[in-house]
């Protein structure tokens, strides 16, 4: 069990000891914290990648680790408890020196089943959220309560520093599908954010949380959206809940592309998001500062490879693999495959051009085709390919059928992943440059990503930013950016030129 927690002393000598770092204050927590913060949302404790990415981000200076329940389906968790452990067992690290931010709403994986085999017993958590297939969220104080013991206990803490309701706009979302008057969906929202804030004050005065607050990828925006989390609506209830109430942080996405944080005026008096939480002396958190969406297509804004690609070519390329296909169904397979079904079923795993021919280029970014490429698409043909080998039947057509079919495949992948990162690198390409032109400071961080996180972290009332840290060659190019000295400000003007 890791007893304590992050205090103020604590804090600023961790960061004097980074004397080369910037940090920031979280708010009025009276903790400092690094710039930039270990995020765990694709973190695992069973991947040692990822436990030496996180050693080494806390011996460099990093000393904000940002997780919740549903990351790695609790995996992420215990990676930050047996990590700070393991650290503050060899005297590497002080618990004391390290603010810890987790979170809690979804229900995923083992929760998604604790919640399934609640409703058979007769005692489903209160006011849940059913949104889809194997997911549903509750911030109800039965769910949070037994929520924060199991985090805890991944942690092998005794107390959370932070700890964040996750996106419970997932209530509004789903009242919207099942068409609830706004108002009566934003009286209800209200309802249940009041019940988790009297529940948190409670988790305060028992010490298993220092603090606490909204996590809510809806803060940047348009206050008509239906929904829009507001801030200035969730201070007024955490004041009716106690006028000494412990809320103090907030967490959002922002980026290069997604201004909304700073530029869209969704608070009184034309305020933003985060020009309200600096009036507040709130701490933020920054997601996805790397992972931008345009045009309802993910860009990750990181340096790439602009080479241009032959899309004719490719094109050319895709048709020929579908018309192997074509031929394999109507020629060769019946001397292979018996069985009506069989054949239908080889048919069907051999289908990578006809898929190509429809998707190929409407992915939404490179990332998204490396995940159907790895997860599906090769996995499907490697399938088919056995099937064919495994009949004992390969006439010497379908033999060579698949050596060409195999080399066709294995042609056409790499190009496609061409033509995804000549696209990524074009698009974030164009970003950096009016990025570069809104900010004569931030025209100098050289890599896309140093950029992006420059920009957030040189903006008033951003406390630190969350990044993917997953590998130590991550967390020394985060590094390499935090070592370079930036004015703070508060750089609405240079947010405004880039949207």
């Amino acid at each position: 069990m890791i007893l304590g927690n992050a205090t103020a002393e604590g804090t600023k000598a961790y960061m004097e000891s980074f004397a080369d770092l910037q940090h920031c204050e979280l708010g009025r927590t009276g903790l400092l914290v690094s710039q930039a913060g270990f995020g765990c949302y694709r973190v695992d404790v069973s991947v040692e990648e990822h436990r030496m990415a996180l050693r080494k981000a806390l011996q460099c200076g990093v000393n904000l680790i940002d997780t919740s329940a549903n990351y790695g389906d609790g995996g992420s968790e215990e990676l930050v408890g047996a990590v700070l452990e393991e650290m503050i067992a060899a005297g590497e690290a002080g618990r004391e020196q390290v603010v810890v931010v987790s979170k809690a709403g979804y229900l995923q994986g083992q929760n998604y089943l604790l919640s399934q085999e609640r409703k058979r017993e007769g005692r489903p958590f209160p006011d849940l959220v059913s949104y889809g297939p194997g997911l549903e969220h509750c911030i109800h104080p039965v769910f949070l309560a037994d929520q924060l013991t199991r985090s805890l206990a991944r942690l092998r803490m005794e107390r959370l520093d932070v700890y964040l309701l996750h996106n419970p706009e997932y209530y509004l979302m789903a009242a919207k599908q099942e068409n609830v008057p706004p108002e009566t969906a934003r009286a209800e929202y209200e309802r249940r954010l009041e019940l988790a804030f009297r529940h948190l004050e409670r988790e305060v005065e028992q010490g298993r949380i220092g603090c606490y607050g909204i996590s809510s990828n809806t803060f940047p925006a348009r206050r008509d959206d239906v929904t829009f989390t507001s801030l200035e609506d969730v201070l007024a209830l955490a004041e009716k809940v106690s006028a000494a109430h412990h809320f103090r942080v907030i967490q959002l996405p922002m980026n290069l592309v997604e201004t909304g944080g700073m530029t869209e005026a969704n608070q009184a008096g034309g305020k933003s998001v985060l020009e309200l939480a600096v009036e507040n002396e709130l701490g933020v958190l920054i997601n996805r500062p790397l992972n931008a969406i345009v045009g309802g297509r993910l860009v990750r804004l990181a340096d790439g490879d602009a080479v241009p690609v032959d899309v004719a070519s490719v094109q050319t390329q895709v048709e020929r693999l579908a018309e192997a296909e074509r031929s394999l169904k109507e020629k060769l397979l019946a001397a292979v495959l018996e069985d009506d079904q069989e054949r239908e079923e080889a048919a069907d795993k051999l289908s990578a051009g006809r898929l190509l021919q429809e998707h190929w280029r409407s992915f939404s970014s490179a990332e998204h085709w490396r995940e159907v490429q790895g997860q599906f698409l090769v996995p499907t043909v490697q399938t088919g390919i056995r099937k064919l080998l495994e009949s004992g039947k390969l006439t010497t057509a379908a033999a060579e059928w698949v050596e060409a079919y195999v080399d066709g495949v294995n042609g056409v992948l790499p190009e496609v992943t061409a033509y995804y990162q000549w696209k990524g690198a074009e698009q974030v390409r164009a970003i950096t440059s009016r990025a570069e032109a809104a900010a004569a400071d931030w025209a100098g961080a050289g890599r896309a990503s140093h950029l992006a996180l420059r920009a957030l972290r040189s903006t008033q009332g951003v406390s630190s930013v969350l990044v993917g840290m997953r590998r130590a060659a991550y967390v020394e190019d985060v590094i390499a950016e935090l070592k370079e000295t930036v004015a703070i400000k508060p750089r609405r003007a240079e947010w405004e030129a880039l949207s």
